[in-house]
């Protein structure tokens, strides 16, 4: 499938790219993350190695150790906004090894840093919300996210089972699509580039670390159904927040789904005004929620400057809105978590019963 192709014309990146400069160069910032993003790394991890120890190694009552099981899920989703996320965009810190180091904990977890890079920041990051590019829009069959996929029957049920299917995605994502993306060599119709012989020991070393971690010991210590229990409450938590947080930033109401041209493969708008129209904030004025989803959030300011630390969001989105509002491009902003996780299910529900 021949890769889509924007819009020559740069005028609308050229004067953010312009506008943003010299918000740093008069704030005398660095773009990257500061002492705050630091801190909240250090507890983040923190918490994240203290619950493992707690529950594994010194096992309280049943019903705390299933509470302590969720809470871990959760700071391991707060590990992968907030650390891992930034880090694998360069945006954590000045320091290349600090950027790798940050981005190094999705593996202790299980993903694949190689597959995230070309996943995420390479296909997702250019052709976001395209049919047949982004593989985040890619649910198929059981899930219909643009109108241009087959519809089944069973979508007309989608925006009600859909939260099982977001709890199931971080136990699906590192035991069955990284190898269904290492053996056969692609993400959705894009190849790979050929992975060095670094790359397969990191995929395979860190792939056995991780069952070793939260199979291996917890099932030796607790037995099959101890086990399966913690595992399934803490790995399904991390996949709903994971997959709540990223759906709410695409797939909504608001939200649009370019269809390149079909001889040209050229879209109507340059990249900055694609990533504008296909993305969605929410919940922007929360400080607790910017801070526990590490500024995603802000997801327009992310996907037009993913190489800025997610904790200068705040100040960077009135000068893209003001850019917006001159060009006279909607600036799709949800008030509220609850008013975008709402827009999201009748876009579900939308898609489930189109033709």
């Amino acid at each position: 499938m021949a890769l889509p192709k924007f819009a020559s014309t740069r005028s609308f990146h050229t004067e953010l790219r312009t506008r943003i400069n010299q918000y740093f160069e008069e704030s005398g910032k660095q773009m990257t993350g500061d002492f705050r993003i630091v801190l909240k790394a250090v507890l983040l991890v923190t918490a994240f190695v203290g619950l493992y120890i707690h529950v594994v190694f010194f096992t309280p009552p049943l019903a705390w150790a299933l509470l302590e099981c969720a809470l871990f899920g959760a700071v391991g989703a707060g590990i992968g906004f907030n650390v891992m996320h930034d880090g694998a965009h360069g945006s954590f810190s000045e320091y290349r090894w600090l950027n790798k180091v940050a981005a190094f904990t999705l593996n202790v977890m299980g993903g694949s840093t190689y597959m995230w890079n070309a996943k995420h920041n390479l296909i997702h990051h250019t052709y976001t919300n395209i049919d047949g590019h982004d593989d985040d829009i890619d649910i198929q069959p059981w899930m219909r996210m643009t109108a241009d996929q087959p519809r089944y029957r069973l979508h007309r049920f989608q925006h009600l089972y859909f939260w099982f299917l977001y709890c199931m995605l971080y136990i699906s994502w590192i035991f069955v699509m990284d190898y269904q993306k290492y053996f056969s060599r692609k993400i959705g119709s894009m190849g790979l580039k050929d992975m060095t012989l670094s790359d397969h020991l990191v995929f395979w070393g860190f792939k056995a670390l991780n069952l070793v971690l939260f199979v291996g010991l917890p099932l030796y210590i607790f037995g099959f159904w101890g086990w399966l229990a913690g595992f399934m409450i803490s790995m399904m938590v991390t996949g709903f927040v994971l997959s709540i947080v990223f759906q709410l930033a695409h797939t909504v109401e608001d939200a649009a789904f370019p269809v390149p041209h079909a001889t040209t493969g050229k879209l109507e708008d340059e990249w900055a005004i694609h990533q504008v129209r296909t993305t969605a904030n929410f919940a922007t004025n929360s400080k607790l929620v910017s801070w526990f989803v590490g500024g995603l959030n802000f997801q327009i300011e992310h996907h037009l400057f993913p190489k800025i630390s997610h904790v200068h969001y705040p100040e960077i989105s009135k000068i893209v809105q003001q850019v917006c509002d001159e060009f006279n491009i909607k600036y799709n902003n949800y008030r509220h978590t609850r008013t975008a996780i709402a827009s999201h299910v009748a876009f579900l529900r939308q898609m489930g019963q189109a033709a």
